[in-house]
């Protein structure tokens, strides 16, 4: 009876030293090694050629005035009250202007 008591004082010393000594395993120099991989595998794969703006010649457009006054007339399109329509005629026109 002595030897099982003794042996289960010692498994329950022992326990707590494995778990302790555990925490001591340096295991991030092999996870640092390949630390970002994913991130730039993903970044990588995104990418379909690196050197576009380089070899692409720039696409025929309009001209620079005819662009501004194009996004000026966008612009203002945005500012102008929308008109007022009776919610019953939907579609219907009744052969009188408001």
């Amino acid at each position: 009876m002595k030897d099982l008591i003794a042996v289960i004082r010692r498994a329950l010393a022992i326990v707590p030293l494995v778990a302790a000594l555990g925490g001591c395993m340096t295991s991030t120099p092999i996870w640092d090694a390949h630390f970002g991989e994913a991130v730039h595998t993903a970044i990588h794969a995104q990418i379909i050629d690196p050197d576009a703006a380089q070899h692409t010649a720039s696409t025929p457009g309009i001209d620079g005035s005819a662009a501004a006054a194009a996004m000026t007339n966008y612009t203002h399109s945005f500012e102008k009250p929308p008109s007022a329509n009776d919610a019953y005629t939907l579609g219907i026109s009744g052969g009188t202007s408001h």
